[in-house]
Formats: C-alpha cells, structure tokens, sequence
C-alpha cells in the first residue's frame, strides 16, 4: 500500500476535458519472430498477466479515494484485475503507412483513462506496412515519471526473442487502509498542513526564479538573491533570462492532438558532440530550436528572442532509484537560441544556456515542483487548480513555450513476446501553461527515436517539424567538415 505523493496528485488534479496528463509510446514491431508470425492483443493481455508483478510499479493497482478528498488517494490491488480489459486491438487500412498509424495514436492518445481500474492501457495496431504491427502503451503519469515508465516497460521485454526464466509472483495483495483509517490519517494531515506547508515553502523560496512564469517576473531574481542571504545561504548561480515569447502553439489547448515520429542515427548525434564539445543532448536541443526556428520563419512568427523550454529531469538516485517513492522528476527551464540564424552561434548559445540552468539546478535538486505541490490543504488543491484552468491561462500567461525530453535508453535492441522492438517512439504531454508542442527523445538501439504530439488546432501537422530535424542533423553535421 502506498498513498500518493503531493506531486503525484498534481498529475491528476490539472487533468481537464481538453488535457490528459498520461505519458504513453508507441512500439513498432516485427512480428516475423513470433510464435506464429503475429502479435495478437490476447498475447499482450497474457504477457501482462505472466509479468506484471515485475513492474515496478505493479499494473494491478488502482486508486483507492480518501472521504470527502480530505486527503490524497492510495494505491491497491485491483481484485477484479484482468489485463484482457486494458489491452485492444485495432487495424489499418491500406497501405497502412505512417500518416495512417499516427492519426490512430493520437486518437488514442486524446482518450482519457478510466480512474476506477488500474491507470494504464495497450492498443496492438494492425495492418502497418512492411508487415511490422504497432503497440502503443499508455500509462497514468500519477503513476509513474519517465523513469519508471522505461523501467516497467523492461518489465514485459527481453534481450532475445526467447523469453526470460521469471521469477515466483509470491506477492501479497496490497490493499489502502480501511476508510476509518483514510478518514482519520487524513484529517490528521489536514492539522498538520500548516507546517508541513511553512517547511516547503522555506525550501522553495530561494528558488523562486526557477518556477516557469514565476521566475519571468521583473526583479524575481534578485528576490530569490534576498532570501538566499537571509537564510544565510551562498548565492546560487544565476539563471538565463527566460521570458517565452508568444508563438502559434501558445495558448488555450483544444483536446485534439496531432502525432508525428522519425529517428535520428544516435553515431551521427554523437560525433557532432564530439566536434562541437557538449553533450548529447545539447546536440538534441540544438535540433529542435533549428527545426523550430525555420518552422516559426516559414510562417512569419520567428520571436525576436529565444523560445523557453521545459526539460523534465529525473530526480532519481542509485540504482533502485526509490522505487517506492511516487514521481519523483522535476523541470529546468533553459532558453533555445531560436531567435539566431547561423547555426554555430545557436549551438554556443544552447550550450551555455544549458550549462548555466544545470549549474543552478544541481544546486537546488529542482524541489520546487514538490514544494509548490505540498502548499495548499489537499481538498483545496483539485478546486482550486481546476478553477484557475478554466480562466484559460494559456492567454495571458506563458510558462514555457515547449516541452523537450531526452531519455537514456538501451542501446541494443529488445523483443516483446518474441517480436522485434523496431524503435519506440515516447508520446507525452501538451497543456495550457506548458505550450502545445511536445519533444520527446528516447534512444534506444543505436538510434534517437523521436515522439512529437501537438495540439491539433495549433499545429496541425508535426511531420514537418520531423523533416525539419533532419535537415537541422544536416546543419551540424556541416559545422564539423568545415
């Protein structure tokens, strides 16, 4: 039994009708290796069922509400769990190319999931070309960051197209307390909220500058500055000014959403690093403020100052990573040089902007996203967060512009049910404050494979942006022959 962390809560409380906050990816698989030759939807409901006590966060755990939301819910086994209800299949028309395939993951991808089951579902995609078939896996964030979802989905992997030895599920069902039990711990936590809330507050107030849109704010950092001094703390490291431009993917959100997917040669990535010094992914930076800077001046609404990004970063240590410790990531907000023309130039910017936001951010760990969450009582939290959306804030207050996301992955390739893992494309979050253009980069067996989801109504066609990162590749790779 575990009870939701304030962040975890976060996930559910901002979800609205036009934004779900489940993070999902969709694998493309070559079936030819299976018994049979085909992945079927009754294969994948089997495989959760042999496996699903490996997840690191179990699959079989529902919320379980606290009375009157006085408190945060908790975790517990399903005991009507049956996988076959979490797992569909659906097929293409011919030809059954990627237009088609990326039209169906974002309608799915749109589709909220149903809170009374355990937070999580599979589509098994039939009909691509090439013979290959689609699963596109989507998971509750409330229940899991990026990390975790790597590692649950390893969980259902394997190294070769056999199938591992797997170990006894000799787990117990967990279940939440009695609800006496919830009713009484949570009107305890409700007392005790003012302190706990005065304690985060003193751990986020020297950080004040690193909050999106907080952090925008006229004098913000020589506030955060003040109180570094008054708590008698060594002045943090200053932070690029970020102030987000208005772009055309700023603004109220529609609940529509448009996906495009495309991989980059992970050698290629590497040896502009190599040549241009950094790191992988300041080169993945570099990509997405080329590709958005030509996509911007296509359209004539290039910002004569640099775009703001939001980068999740995990806040995981060690190897188990506290596991049992609910979401635990927060985000770095750093400028991409997209308002400057010549490439070599972009990528010092970048690079710098970079170094400096990671600088202030190893200093503070990024609580800030864990202390905002805890400030308010928890049955004022849902309220007043779904009243302030509908204010559609996206209007008149822009946080960030995008969200970018590079994730490690392995770099070999993996088998789900004897199927060939071709690539796996991360599809994560849009939102009114977070923008409505998503970035997300997995690498995974010697290449980058990139997920881009949108708003629809703002962009309605993110291949472009696609081809556009690999004619920014191009672009590097120019830099290092010259």
């Amino acid at each position: 039994m575990r009870q939701l962390t304030a962040v975890d809560a976060a996930f559910l409380n901002v979800e609205t009708s036009t934004m779900h906050t489940h993070i999902a990816g969709l694998g493309i698989l070559d079936p030819a290796t299976c018994p049979g030759g085909r992945l079927t939807a009754e294969d994948i409901a089997e495989l959760v069922r042999e496996r699903a006590h490996l997840a690191t966060r179990p699959l079989r755990m529902r919320l379980a509400a606290v009375p009157l939301g006085i408190d945060r819910p908790y975790w517990e086994d399903d005991p009507d769990f049956d996988p076959s209800r979490h797992v569909f299949e659906v097929g293409l028309p011919a030809p059954g190319n990627a237009a088609q395939l990326a039209d169906v993951v974002a309608m799915l991808h749109e589709r909220p999931l149903d809170r009374s089951r355990p937070l999580w579902e599979v589509v098994v995609i039939q009909g691509l070309e090439g013979g290959r078939t689609g699963v596109y896996l989507k998971v509750h964030h409330a229940a899991i960051d990026g990390v975790l979802a790597t590692e649950t989905l390893a969980a259902l992997l394997d190294l070769s197209p056999e199938p591992r030895e797997l170990p006894p599920d000799d787990t117990e069902p967990q279940l939440a307390p009695a609800m006496a039990e919830r009713l009484r711990t949570g009107l305890l936590r409700a007392a005790t909220h003012p302190v706990r809330s005065a304690r985060m507050l003193a751990r986020t107030a020297p950080y004040l500058d690193e909050i999106p849109g907080v952090g925008q704010l006229p004098g913000m950092q020589s506030v955060a500055r003040a109180i570094q001094g008054a708590l008698g703390r060594e002045n943090a490291a200053p932070l690029p000014r970020a102030v987000a431009p208005a772009t055309p993917f700023n603004g109220t959100i529609s609940a529509r959403r448009a996906v495009a997917f495309g991989e980059l040669p992970l050698e290629e990535v590497k040896r502009v690093r190599r040549a241009l010094g950094g790191s992988v992914n300041d080169v993945v930076m570099a990509l997405v403020a080329a590709a958005l800077h030509r996509w911007l001046d296509k359209r004539g609404e290039l910002p004569e100052q640099p775009l703001v990004a939001a980068v999740p970063v995990s806040l995981r240590r060690g190897p188990a990573g506290g596991a049992e410790g609910g979401n635990q990531v927060s985000v770095m907000v750093a400028p991409i040089a997209t308002h400057l023309d010549d490439p070599a130039e972009r990528f010092a910017a970048i690079r710098s902007d970079l170094a400096a936001a990671k600088r202030r951010f190893a200093r503070s760990s990024g609580g800030w996203l864990e202390g905002i969450s805890e400030l308010l009582p928890t049955p004022l939290v849902g309220p007043l967060l779904r009243l302030a959306l509908q204010a559609r804030p996206g209007e008149y207050l822009r946080a960030v512009n995008l969200m970018v996301s590079n994730v490690p992955g392995p770099d070999f390739p993996l088998y789900l049910r004897g199927a060939r893992v071709l690539g796996y494309f991360p599809i994560s979050v849009v939102g009114d404050l977070t923008g409505g253009l998503n970035v997300t980069v997995l690498s995974y067996d010697g290449k980058l494979d990139i997920g881009i989801v949108t708003c629809r109504a703002m962009i309605p066609d993110p291949w472009e942006l696609i081809d556009y990162l690999d004619d920014a590749l191009d672009e590097l790779k120019g830099l290092t022959e010259d």
